[in-house]
């Protein structure tokens, strides 16, 4: 386990100071470099696995040290791999805003009568486009989450009326008649609010479909 151990010690240093060349390598080769570090990380991570192995069959009073510096290891190399992965995500994100950059100013030159402009304003339009279009979305959400909230308290005062106003006709006592005009009224201002409940729904469905 030792000369296993030393040699992965060894290659994860190996690692930490090819690392320190990535910013330092020109575009055409620096995708060589990474590959040679993610092969150099994915046989670290090999021999790891060995030596856990190896560790969990140490005597019991070398066991637990034996764990804890395989496990140093682990720490150390799954650093180097998550530092590769953000250094490529970097010059992925850096080489597509050259490509864009490029098309940008590879494109032809709109001729009218009196002038002559760059079609970059149509990119910068579309973006205030979208932007504004995201922001009126939140505004219908907002606002038809207010009328639905305005819908159930309205809901809730016509219960509450509704009960004072069978209370009040049985204190008078009043007829069955006047009763059932009284609940027949109430349901058909639940189906109106339950109608509006859907029909605002349906809007803000339509809405946020159209503009998506």
């Amino acid at each position: 386990m030792e000369t296993l151990y030393h040699q992965t010690n060894k290659q994860i240093q190996e690692v930490q100071s090819l690392m320190g060349n990535l910013e330092k390598t020109d575009r055409q080769s620096v995708h060589l470099l990474e590959n040679e570090l993610q092969a150099r990380i994915d046989q670290i991570f090999n021999h790891l696995e060995r030596l856990e192995i190896l560790a969990s069959k140490e005597p019991p009073n070398r066991r637990q040290n034996a764990k804890l510096r395989v496990d140093q290891l682990k720490y150390d190399v799954q650093h180097l791999r998550t530092a590769l992965q953000n250094f490529q995500h970097r010059r992925y994100a850096r080489e597509a805003q050259d490509r864009e950059r490029e098309e940008l100013m590879s494109r032809t030159f709109t001729t009218n009568d009196a002038d002559t402009s760059i079609p970059i304003d149509e990119t910068l339009q579309l973006n205030s486009n979208l932007h504004n279009a995201h922001r009126g979305m939140d505004d219908l959400l907002g606002s038809g989450s207010s009328i639905l909230n305005g819908l159930r308290d309205q809901r809730s005062t016509l219960k509450g009326t509704h009960k004072k106003m069978l209370d009040v006709a049985n204190m008078l006592g009043l007829s069955n008649t006047v009763m059932r005009l009284i609940e027949r009224r109430a349901t058909q201002d639940k189906f109106i609010m339950i109608g509006g409940m859907l029909l605002t729904c349906l809007f803000m469905f339509l809405v946020i479909r159209y503009l998506g």
